[in-house]
């Protein structure tokens, strides 16, 4: 029987490929891998990484923006569909402060399960979640 093995990436459309890849590297520590345009779809398309994981941005010629439902978590996971990616954090405090620096927008905060919880948006708008496990 056929088993997963890995996962390999998360796929996120964003406004400015450019803007989006200095975002990633800044905040996230996310290096290029490769950047391409695929003309069939009309889009620039870059593998980023961190570690072992790999975002693939792209961005269309003619983005549509993020709709405002899907700029609030809670408003959002009553959608159906994909929600966002979570990556884990040795230190919210320290992490908080650096995107705080960088002028990185905090969507929403919260204690879960004693597990200390940040939502933050990329420079798209795109939810990211954060999480500290204590």
């Amino acid at each position: 029987m056929a088993v997963i093995t890995r996962a390999l990436h998360t796929g996120i459309s964003v406004l400015n490929m450019d803007e989006a890849l200095v975002w990633y590297k800044e905040n996230l520590d996310f290096d290029l891998v490769d950047d391409d345009y695929v003309e069939p779809l009309h889009a620039r398309i870059c593998f980023i990484k961190n570690g072992n994981y790999q975002i693939e941005l792209f961005q269309y010629d003619h983005p549509k923006p993020l709709p405002a439902e899907r700029r609030m978590p809670n408003d959002d996971l009553q959608t159906v569909g994909t929600k966002h990616v979570a990556f884990e954090v040795d230190n919210m405090a320290e992490m908080k402060d650096r995107l705080q620096k960088n002028h990185v927008e905090i969507a929403h905060e919260v204690m879960m399960e004693g597990n200390n919880v940040m939502f933050i948006r990329d420079n798209s708008g795109v939810l990211i979640e954060l999480i500290q496990n204590n």
